[in-house]
């Protein structure tokens, strides 16, 4: 997997950490540092830890279904595309929540980084090097939602469906690419 394919997904992953992270800075009256480094430490850990737990899983039965392999990538991807569009495009109103609370971050965290547990599936069909990928997906998101605070303390929840429209949207055209490229139609 290339560096720049690593890159756009470890982003694609990260919008449902960012857009929790913007309804949090959009609740908490004053934004800290650490109250930052809180929220990117929170979802940034477990969007790192899911994937290697994906992997470990799906190195399990790896051989069982390595024919087959970049359909279930390409599936996996596209149901988690589809679902962050869906969400993006859903007219529910979310209530902010200024918790930091280990109980409250661990439930938020799980809950955004579900998504991560398949694509860790699918990077062991792949035969992807797990500690430097989860690292950057990890690094990734820790940036990206400590950031989030910051915008949704000053901006609001304006950006919050546009970034989980372009992560459904990224992780689709990833799991494209990776069937495309298997089946030789696409050479990247």
């Amino acid at each position: 997997m290339s560096l720049l394919t690593l890159f756009i997904t470890a982003v694609g992953l990260s919008m449902d950490a960012f857009a929790v992270s913007i309804c949090k800075g959009l609740a908490l009256k004053k934004i800290t540092l650490k109250k930052a480094c809180i929220v990117g430490l929170w979802f940034g850990g477990f969007q790192a830890f899911m994937p290697l737990l994906g992997y470990l899983l799906g190195s399990q039965f790896k051989q069982a279904v390595e024919a087959i392999d970049h359909w279930i990538a390409f599936v996996l991807l596209m149901m988690i595309g589809v679902n962050m569009i869906k969400e993006a495009l859903s007219k529910g109103d979310e209530k902010a929540d200024d918790s930091l609370t280990m109980k409250s971050m661990f439930l938020l965290a799980v809950a955004t980084s579900i998504d991560a547990l398949a694509v860790g599936i699918t990077y062991a069909f792949l035969q992807v090097d797990i500690i430097p990928a989860v690292s950057f997906i990890g690094v990734t998101t820790f940036i990206l939602s400590a950031l989030g605070v910051k915008v949704g303390n000053i901006f609001g929840m304006k950006y919050k469906s546009g970034a989980e429209l372009a992560g459904g949207a990224i992780l689709i055209l990833i799991g494209s690419k990776i069937l495309l490229e298997h089946l030789g139609i696409l050479t990247l």
